[in-house]
């Protein structure tokens, strides 16, 4: 695994469309129970190498139930976005996480950790490329639906604070699913 994480770390495959260069952040232990599958990382997690070390970390985390020292110890969390990279600014937000990451780590990661028991799909990236076809036409319908993916996967939307109109429209999620979510990440942490 410290070999994996190590190659990752030096990972310049699509540096050539990366804004700020590569500097990837990704982490995991062959323990890790729980696996989060973003986006990409923003400009201060690109700063801090940090991952989910900003506002949206500060509510997946809330959503979680989880404190900050439960979410970055790696035998509870690994993280791997599906871009592992920051991938530049797009007209409303961050462009998409480059597709080389996830095709070239992802696998690998997974082998490298027997003990997931389950894997938080952050987002309409990571819920189609894990879900593929089983994917529902949009991420509202995803996530709606997410106890028909469970026990492996759990969907949820990004908590970015640029997706609070989404949260506004949806309070089904907050209200009922964040609750579900809390209870099976508590499950599978005690």
């Amino acid at each position: 695994m410290k070999q994996l994480l190590h190659n990752i770390s030096q990972c310049t495959i699509c540096k050539v469309h990366l804004p700020l260069g590569p500097r990837p952040v990704a982490t995991a232990h062959i323990n890790s129970k729980i696996v989060v599958i973003g986006q990409a990382p923003g400009t201060k997690v690109h700063e801090s190498g940090i991952p989910w070390d900003d506002q949206s970390g500060k509510k997946l985390r809330q959503w979680l139930g989880v404190t900050d020292e439960q979410f970055y110890d790696t035998e509870n969390f690994a993280i791997m976005p599906m871009g592992f990279c920051y991938p530049g600014k797009g007209k409303t937000g961050d462009l998409p996480p480059r597709p080389e990451c996830a095709p070239q780590w992802h696998d690998a990661l997974l082998e490298q950790m027997p003990n997931v028991e389950l894997i938080i799909l952050i987002g309409a990236y990571a819920q189609k490329y894990y879900l593929k076809d089983k994917a529902k036409r949009t991420l509202t319908e995803t996530v709606g639906e997410y106890k028909s993916y469970l026990p492996k996967y759990f969907p949820i939307p990004h908590p970015s604070p640029t997706n609070r109109f989404w949260r506004a429209k949806n309070p089904w999620f907050e209200e009922l699913v964040v609750p579900k979510l809390q209870n099976t990440v508590n499950i599978i942490l005690s």
